[in-house]
């Protein structure tokens, strides 16, 4: 057979492991309907099909074998096998139905002489699954991406968040531990004061409770300690205008990312530079809160040194400017040291 009819069957096995394996009773003119309308590559020949309709029985594969071929885990291979003749299936069912699969499927735990690799992998397990209760955590204080990548690194903070992301964790913190709804505008008025005068406000809104107020009381605490001696002190000194003292509270964070590769005995090899960035997330009398960061992308990022010092004393240049809006009617009056904390909209 020609080459080009080699890789098109290596490209259809993952495919063709699936059907045979959820529909084992479909003659072969079936599964090659099948293939040719859902795979890619180049179509198969009819020897090609008889080839493969034969060497992929079920019937020649334990369950993690084909699981192992087709790349999934054993058992999404067996639910969709069970679903095809039981569509009508409870969870319940599918659980009770399982149980020799399941049994089969870790078998390989109850060997003894694989004890070291069985941890490993339990320990890999356990891992994975903790990332995921964190991951579905983060996303309820408004985490915005889909996963979270299990390793030591995400654990340290390097998670990749968005600036917008961290200033609404911190308008949650505000809040006392309420996630209300982010709007761009609150109020539209267009004509004033002509017989088309019209007027559009922003309908009001619950927020969601994802924090207790007593953990948001000890996080606000915490960060207006950053500010007060911490590494946001620099906008200590910034915080008192026309005779009010602002409540500023924070968290600072620095990340010079590099890409490095080691040799199997750990030398460093290359370190090449992928971007640097600096930001400051922060809240003022508990009624504002947003975040400012600094950010080089690709290899200029090496001809810069700043810190997360930098956003700081651009928010502290920035507060003469925002007085306006802080000193606005609405706003508590916040000479007491503590108010702005425990005051919030």
């Amino acid at each position: 057979m020609c080459a080009p009819t080699t890789r098109s069957v290596s490209a259809s096995t993952t495919n063709f492991i699936m059907v045979r394996s959820v529909r084992p009773d479909a003659p072969p003119r079936v599964l090659a309907a099948y293939l040719a309308e859902h795979s890619r590559s180049q179509p198969l020949t009819d020897k090609d099909v008889s080839i493969l309709y034969d060497k992929y029985s079920a019937d020649r594969f334990s369950l993690n074998d084909r699981g192992y071929l087709a790349r999934v885990h054993p058992l999404e291979i067996w639910v969709l096998a069970y679903l095809e003749t039981h569509p009508n299936a409870t969870l319940s069912n599918v659980v009770e139905a399982s149980t020799d699969a399941r049994q089969n499927v870790y078998a390989w735990l109850l060997k003894s002489h694989r004890r070291s690799g069985q941890d490993r992998r339990i320990a890999q397990l356990f891992e994975i699954d903790a990332f995921l209760e964190v991951h579905d955590h983060w996303q309820r204080l408004g985490y915005p991406f889909a996963s979270l990548t299990p390793s030591l690194a995400t654990a340290l903070g390097a998670s990749g968040d968005r600036p917008g992301a961290l200033a609404e964790l911190m308008g949650i913190i505000a809040n006392d531990g309420v996630r209300s709804p982010a709007a761009l505008i609150d109020d539209l008025h267009f004509a004033a004061n002509t017989p088309y005068e019209t007027r559009l406000q922003r309908a009001e809104t619950s927020g969601e409770r994802v924090l207790s107020p007593e953990i948001a009381s000890v996080v606000r605490a915490a960060l207006q300690k950053v500010v007060d001696g911490g590494t946001a002190i620099a906008l200590k000194s910034r915080m008192k205008a026309n005779g009010v003292e602002h409540v500023v509270a924070g968290k600072t964070g620095t990340g010079d990312h590099r890409s490095k590769t080691f040799t199997g005995r750990g030398r460093l090899i290359e370190s090449r530079v992928v971007n640097r960035a600096a930001t400051f997330v922060f809240m003022i009398d508990g009624r504002f809160f947003g975040n400012i960061t600094a950010f080089v992308p690709g290899p200029d990022a090496a001809k810069y040194q700043f810190t997360s010092s930098l956003p700081v004393r651009v928010l502290g240049t920035l507060l003469p400017d925002l007085e306006p809006m802080l000193q606005h009617a609405d706003a508590p009056a916040c000479a007491d040291r503590d108010c702005g904390l425990v005051a919030h909209r």
